[in-house]
């Protein structure tokens, strides 16, 4: 018997017959004899929904739209209190997953994160796992009853509910793995596995067998939407194997367990799982992105620490930097890139701190994206980098910004490129032929 962990997106769960789907699919494994704790996000749009009323009882976007601009009112609410609202949507879910089982005849119960507990820091939208108490869970467990735990969510200092950011649901699923010592953690989704690049792209696109971790992760990072960057992150530090499949996969009551799931989706594994390393194993590509430029910095030491540490401190991540000096060396323009969901935020911090940091202007845009060749197969093979800039100059592609790894190469070109560079750079690096 195997203990597993079962995550199901919100498209899995958009409405009833989905999760009734998804409940065939958790029976399939009880019936198989294993242990199963599922996890589930909220329905496909109700996130949004409740985003969208947090943003609407604050009204500053509407009044800032009507041409006003409330004089002393910040354009960000109180994340403490959006946690609050939008953690609601994974509730919901839970519990109706827990009645479908229960119709279905087994024994499951809904737990919400503050119930498991599962503890966070006090980084609103954004917080980190800190902890997890699974004694009652997995006690629970062993007697037969099927978990179903809200994703996406916990507790943080003071007793207030924390969320964990968008895709969080991944990173409980695999944070409940790692404390239950899971055999593994199936990620169900929309798509049957990790492919090389986004196949509404790239007709030729394959889906991968198996991908290491260190190649996930910077897949996730740099734009691949199948898993969130810090489940993958997490997975590689407690060594949790994860599965990558479709929901939509007939659930098969009599057969076709988890024995020969491997077959079904992409495995995220440890690099020495992997027989055949590939020079460049995917491409991602990343239109959520924004470019912030300040202008005419004053070029001496600390300045650098003046612009970004206010960001560190309003938990916005910057992504990639470049830095221009004059000729006469006395300025420097700074560039750097952030989520497009955190622009206005970031020049809200910038703006209070001008005073401090001592720029001439401040630009943001949105009109950009961050294009990735990524593979372990770079470590050990030189000159990708020069294929790389050749094919897009080629294709008449500017290049903005580079940012480099071990094992990845991107580059931050006009949005307007973006599905040109990736299907160039998908077939310069041989990925269309496999």
């Amino acid at each position: 018997m195997a203990l597993l962990v079962l995550k199901f997106g919100g498209t899995s769960v958009a409405d009833i017959d989905r999760i009734r789907n998804v409940a065939a699919h958790v029976k399939r494994e009880v019936d198989a004899g294993h242990a199963v704790a599922v996890v589930v996000s909220a329905m496909a749009g109700h996130t949004n929904q409740l985003v969208a009323l947090v943003e609407q009882a604050w009204g500053y976007k509407e009044r800032k739209n009507n041409g006003q601009d409330p004089e002393g009112q910040s354009a960000h609410y109180d994340e403490r209190e959006y946690d609050a609202v939008v953690s609601s949507g994974e509730q919901v879910t839970s519990g109706l997953l827990a009645l479908v089982l229960q119709s279905l005849g087994l024994k499951a119960r809904s737990w919400q994160g503050w119930q498991i507990p599962l503890h966070t820091d006090s980084a609103h939208r954004k917080a980190r796992i800190t902890g997890l108490d699974v004694a009652e869970l997995k006690e629970r467990m062993k007697g037969g009853e099927v978990a179903v735990v809200a994703g996406f969510q916990g507790i943080a200092p003071g007793n207030r509910i924390s969320t964990l950011g968008r895709g969080g649901s991944d990173t409980s699923a695999v944070a409940l793995a790692a404390a239950l010592s899971a055999d593994r953690c199936d990620i169900y989704t929309d798509v049957d596995g990790v492919y090389t690049t986004d196949p509404r792209i790239v007709p030729k696109a394959h889906r991968l067998d198996r991908i290491s971790y260190e190649e996930m992760l910077e897949m996730a990072s740099q734009g691949a939407k199948v898993l969130q960057t810090r489940s993958v992150e997490l997975a590689m530090q407690r060594g949790v194997r994860v599965l990558v499949r479709s929901s939509f996969d007939p659930p098969d009551l009599r057969g076709r367990s988890t024995d020969d799931a491997l077959s079904l989706g992409t495995l995220v594994c440890h690099e020495d799982e992997i027989v055949e390393q590939n020079v460049v194993s995917g491409i991602a590509y990343a239109r959520d992105e924004a470019k912030v430029t300040l202008l005419k910095i004053a070029d001496k030491p600390g300045v650098a620490a003046q612009v970004f540490g206010p960001l560190a401190a309003a938990n916005i991540n910057v992504d990639m930097i470049v830095q221009n000096v004059s000729e006469d060396g006395k300025y420097t323009d700074l560039t750097f890139t952030v989520q497009a969901a955190d622009l206005d935020r970031t020049l809200e911090v910038l703006r209070k701190a001008k005073d401090k940091i001592g720029y001439f202007d401040l630009r943001g845009s949105t009109d950009i994206a961050k294009v990735s060749a990524i593979g372990v197969g770079m470590r050990s093979h030189a000159g990708v980098a020069a294929q790389m800039f050749s094919a897009l100059a080629e294709k008449g592609i500017n290049i903005e910004a580079i940012s480099t790894s071990e094992i990845k190469i991107s580059v931050l070109i006009d949005a307007a490129y973006a599905e040109l560079a990736v299907r160039t750079l998908h077939s310069l690096f041989g990925l269309d032929s496999r």
